[in-house]
């Protein structure tokens, strides 16, 4: 008999996330059913845990229900044992939690510089961040250009931070003026319009917004193959095969005349149509922020993960997350990319299921480095065991 799947604990009151993450014989650890002794272990970072799991764990200790859990568990946060840091590196952590621990870690140099770094790391927390944080901090956070361009705020909190430079405020407004960002309400932005086009001359042509090109999306595409915006794409298929080809051509020009900042906004707030014009786009940010968007299916990554022609820095991020990577499907998209590098796919094919492995090493799409390693240990594995001498 099978063992029947184990509930998730309700999560706490106003907590945002639940205990799916942790280990099944760890959750009754947060669970606000379970004794206090039990909850004021984990509270203390007394639990064996995985250091990202910590961090969500202590995350929604804060929301717990008796007030000395609460209470020590937001100490041992802002305490965070080293064990507990290389955690806030990890993009598997829930964005709330990552937020959370940037707003309570931000003094600390060493600990904010791994959140920023974090692109799982929500935008609204960097910029709140931006506004008080050290030299050092406002470096990184300033060259994150795909941050920058999808946060007026960031910019804001940049430009009103003392400790940063002015050559790393002029730097960035300069950058997002060229990207088509305008922030009016930021005197240094409207210095940037002026070094980058000159005192009278007049900006280039803003081009649509991500709100037209949206609306125009919506209006092409049929009803009855519009979904909701959170359809899944299925495999191989083109999200724009409903959209008649005469309009389909004319939003591809409407989109190519849009600002790089305008994409960007489209790209990670628009429908799966939007995201598919935009996957193809030259500009790595443009096409970088289509796989961080927050409303990304499983199905547009297995089509990304199987395009042969997609950017190389989309095909890292798919395979590099924990996420993407648990959907058996993609990763098998990925072993048949001849873009995926040897050493990845050699990982990947250690999880493999035995007959997958078997087809792998027969079929002729997947790259030759690939195949080969994947023949051998379907041999090894058909290797007639020894005797033990007999």
């Amino acid at each position: 008999m099978s063992t029947p799947p184990q509930q998730i604990p309700a999560a706490p009151a106003g907590c945002p996330i639940t205990a799916e993450f942790l280990p099944p014989n760890m959750r009754k650890h947060v669970d606000p059913a379970a004794p206090v002794p039990l909850r004021m272990m984990a509270a203390k970072a007394m639990v064996p845990l995985a250091p990202s799991d910590m961090l969500g764990a202590l995350f929604m200790l804060t929301f717990d229900a008796d007030a000395a859990v609460r209470e020590t568990a937001a100490k041992s946060a802002a305490a965070l044992p080293d064990r507990f840091s290389a955690g806030l590196r990890d993009e598997g952590v829930a964005a709330p939690v990552l937020g959370w621990f940037l707003s309570l870690l931000s003094g600390k140099d060493a600990l904010a510089e791994m959140l920023v770094l974090n692109p799982s790391t929500p935008d609204d927390a960097v910029a709140e961040v931006a506004r008080t944080c050290s030299a050092k901090i406002a470096e990184i956070i300033g060259q994150n250009q795909l941050r920058v361009l999808r946060s007026e705020n960031l910019i804001r909190g940049l430009c009103a931070n003392p400790n940063a430079t002015q050559a790393l405020i002029d730097n960035v407004c300069d950058f997002a003026v060229r990207s088509g960002m305008a922030v009016v309400d930021v005197p240094q932005m409207q210095a940037a319009r002026v070094r980058v086009f000159g005192p009278s001359a007049a900006p280039p042509e803003p081009g649509p917004t991500a709100e037209e090109i949206l609306k125009e999306l919506e209006d092409a595409t049929p009803k009855t193959a519009a979904a909701g915006p959170a359809a899944e794409a299925k495999e191989g298929e083109d999200p724009t095969a409903a959209i008649p080809e005469a309009k389909k051509l004319s939003l591809t020009q409407r989109i190519m005349k849009m600002s790089i900042a305008q994409k960007i906004k489209l790209a990670t707030l628009g429908n799966k149509e939007a995201r598919s014009f935009l996957i193809r786009d030259t500009n790595k940010l443009v096409c970088t922020a289509v796989i961080r968007s927050p409303r990304i299916t499983d199905g547009e990554v297995l089509n990304c993960a199987a395009n042969k022609a997609v950017n190389e820095e989309v095909l890292r991020i798919i395979y590099n997350s924990r996420e993407f990577t648990k959907n058996y499907k993609i990763k098998m998209a990925l072993l048949k990319n001849p873009k995926l590098p040897l050493a990845v796919g050699m990982k990947f094919l250690s999880t493999l299921r035995e007959n997958d492995l078997k087809d792998l090493s027969r079929d002729k799409n997947v790259p030759s480095g690939l195949q080969g390693v994947a023949k051998k240990m379907v041999d090894k594995k058909n290797e007639p065991k020894k005797d033990d001498g007999k």
